[in-house]
């Protein structure tokens, strides 16, 4: 036996998902199991529906995050709830899990031996618009290559999403920074591995992901990503991935086609200032086309413009996160 298991799932305002999640991943959790809602202040009825089914388990607790910050919740969890249990599951409300998800990350980690267990996560498309964007996401069109969205399973990396993790080690390297709003997964595994644990992808099981549902939220959330990733690039001076500095290149890219057009007005060659925007435009667009083409599907054909959309607020998020 491994030990006892801790899940945090922290949320605000997941009212459409908690009690799905709840019930999927205690269906599969051993006995020795507490699991925990590290909620930020829900007003649409989230904290209602934890308390209903807690009546009825005693393994369920509703736990208020003051800081309302994912990281500080769970850290929060594991201080208030973790005392006596030998790993943490960290499980997003936005997601679905499969039957056998807890039990494939725990014999995964007895079998590597690894510190951290991460997984794959595959983007879900129920509605027209969340296809779009499951489409883009699920592909380098939207991911640049990242392990743990396209990669293949079964190997130690230095990130994934975060699943499953030994208390022992979350508690050495300090848990998670509890001012970090994203991209606080990242930089937890950077002290990790610089700390000598272990982190391994498996490709034994994955979950589902439940994306934003309008290009505002989309855009909002990938700001957000943007932001948190300059925080982590800055505080441990990491060096930009190719599909990391791609991003980076059209804020600027929009603002010297702006100039050109403008300029144009002076002399037609300044129109060549668009060159860069146009190109980037003009891809997006064709590989969005061929992503609706291979699933059939004409929704899909909005996974270019949604593709724009993450590129360009990642980028924006992070040139201003960076020089702030």
């Amino acid at each position: 036996m491994i030990g006892s298991l801790l899940i945090v799932v922290p949320t605000l305002n997941e009212s459409a998902h908690i009690r799905a999640v709840i019930e999927s991943l205690l269906t599969g959790a051993p006995s020795a199991t507490r699991l925990v809602v590290a909620d930020g202040g829900s007003t649409d009825g989230t904290q209602d529906i934890v308390l209903g089914l807690s009546l009825n388990d005693p393994r369920i607790l509703l736990l208020h995050n003051p800081a309302r910050l994912q990281g500080a919740g769970i850290n929060l969890a594991v201080k208030t709830h973790g005392t006596t249990a030998a790993l943490l599951l960290r499980a997003d409300a936005h997601a679905t899990y499969p039957p056998d998800f807890i039990a494939e990350l725990i014999a995964e980690m007895q079998r590597m031996g690894a510190d951290s267990v991460v997984v794959p996560m595959q983007t879900l498309g129920p509605t027209p618009f969340t296809a779009a964007v499951a489409a883009a996401q699920n592909s380098l069109l939207g991911t640049g290559g990242s392990a743990h969205r396209i990669g293949g399973g079964g190997r130690f990396v230095d990130h994934g999403h975060h699943a499953l993790m030994r208390i022992a080690a979350f508690r050495a390297v300090g848990g998670y920074d509890p001012a970090q709003s994203h991209n606080e997964d990242a930089e937890l595994d950077r002290r990790l591995a610089a700390a000598g644990h272990t982190i391994w992808l498996t490709g034994r099981t994955r979950i589902g992901y439940v994306p934003r549902d309008s290009f505002a939220a989309l855009f909002r959330q990938y700001l957000r990503h943007g932001e948190g990733r300059a925080t982590t690039a800055r505080k441990h001076r990491m060096r930009l991935r190719p599909r990391q500095m791609a991003p980076l290149l059209v804020p600027p890219a929009l603002v010297a086609a702006f100039a050109g057009v403008v300029l144009s007005a002076l002399h037609p060659l300044w129109l060549a200032l668009a060159v860069p925007a146009i190109l980037w435009a003009a891809l997006c667009l064709a590989l969005g086309v061929a992503l609706a083409v291979r699933e059939g599907r004409s929704a899909v054909l909005l996974s270019g413009p949604v593709a724009m959309t993450m590129h360009l607020a990642w980028g924006l998020g992070f040139l201003k996160r960076w020089f702030q």
